[in-house]
């Protein structure tokens, strides 16, 4: 069996701050990047850690990669500076939750 980089800590909490289904980040990468002349290639829509997290989330837990596990933890670390602990969700300025939305947290959504 192939030994996971992901600790049960690390997966637990990528999997409650990323509260957006791999489809939900997907969509809104494409529509974030999308413009009045043209569309961008789907699995080329997004920041670099948008489609990061967009790759772990489309991956078994024991195909993760020590690259895969700086990504989470980077998101981590990112979604709980930006919100409170409890992460029940709260309205904020249209930026700040886009912001969130392009690493997979969407702040007026439920915490999973």
């Amino acid at each position: 069996m192939a030994q996971s980089h992901v600790d049960d800590e690390l997966w637990d909490e990528f999997h409650t701050v990323v509260n957006m289904t791999s489809r939900e980040l997907q969509e809104w990468l494409e529509v974030r990047d999308s413009g009045p002349d043209a569309e961008p290639v789907p699995d080329e829509a997004g920041t670099p850690t948008g489609q990061a997290v967009l790759g772990v989330l489309r991956k078994r837990r024991t195909d993760l990669t020590e690259d895969d596990a700086r990504v989470m933890r980077r998101v981590v670390d990112l979604v709980r500076s930006e919100r409170r602990e409890d992460l029940e969700p709260v309205a904020g300025e249209a930026h700040w939750r886009y912001r969130l939305m392009t690493v997979g947290h969407d702040p007026l959504k439920p915490a999973r």
